[in-house]
């Protein structure tokens, strides 16, 4: 009889303490799988996210390491300039067709999983195929606006130890930000991402001054020009 009455007070209690506290069934089913309401799915955003905000990281350090190894060979602001649009055209291309390849693999793959059936949801449930044009785009795009910061850093200073420190400075000021950017839409700590690449970034134009210097002047290389 004590066992009933203890059963029958825990059940009005329990009914009582819904009554109260009413909550939506799919926020029992997400509680219930420890996901909050707001969950953000950060692998829908891994497609857009590298052809973006990494893609401009690549800019900004390609056209910069490029620009700054040119200047370990030359002091003419030209040289640079020229080298640096170069690279910024050529990187541009270059990321366009690599990320039209790899997202159009993907997007083979997507369709022939589709045809075969394996997916048996209905077509509203459908993840949308990945599209390769706008991959492509996206990532010449933001290459190009990465790669513009160095290359107009250094567009009118005449001083070649003036441009290489404003080159070096606006590049790093991009690194900064696109990496606080990238791990913010990451769900990181902005800090993490800044200094992850900022390192790398130092390290590439580091490298790349060093081993231009190097041969330029074991091989005695000196690129000239009036301007």
């Amino acid at each position: 009889m004590s066992f009933r009455m203890n059963s029958v007070v825990h059940v009005v209690t329990t009914l009582a303490e819904n009554t109260a506290n009413p909550t939506n069934p799919d926020q029992n089913k997400d509680l219930e799988l420890g996901k909050p309401d707001d969950t953000i799915d950060y692998m829908q955003r891994a497609q857009w996210l590298r052809a973006s905000v990494l893609g401009a990281n690549d800019g900004l350090v390609s056209v910069a390491s490029l620009m700054i190894g040119v200047g370990a060979a030359s002091s003419t602001m030209k040289a640079m300039l020229v080298s640096g649009l170069a690279g910024l055209i050529a990187g541009a291309c270059s990321m366009a067709i690599g990320e039209f390849v790899s997202v159009y693999a993907q997007y083979d793959i997507e369709r022939t999983v589709i045809e075969k059936g394996n997916t048996d949801d209905g077509d509203e449930n459908k993840e949308p195929l990945a599209n390769p044009w706008l991959a492509a785009g996206a990532s010449a795009l933001s290459f190009s606006i990465g790669g513009l910061l160095p290359l107009l850093a250094g567009a009118f200073i005449k001083a070649w130890g003036v441009r290489l420190g404003v080159v070096c400075a606006v590049t790093s000021l991009g690194l900064a930000i696109f990496g606080a950017i990238s791990a913010l839409l990451g769900g990181a700590k902005p800090y993490k991402g800044s200094l992850r690449v900022l390192i790398g970034g130092w390290l590439a134009m580091l490298v790349t001054y060093g081993i231009l210097k190097f041969f330029s002047a074991v091989l005695h290389v000196n690129i000239s020009s009036s301007g």
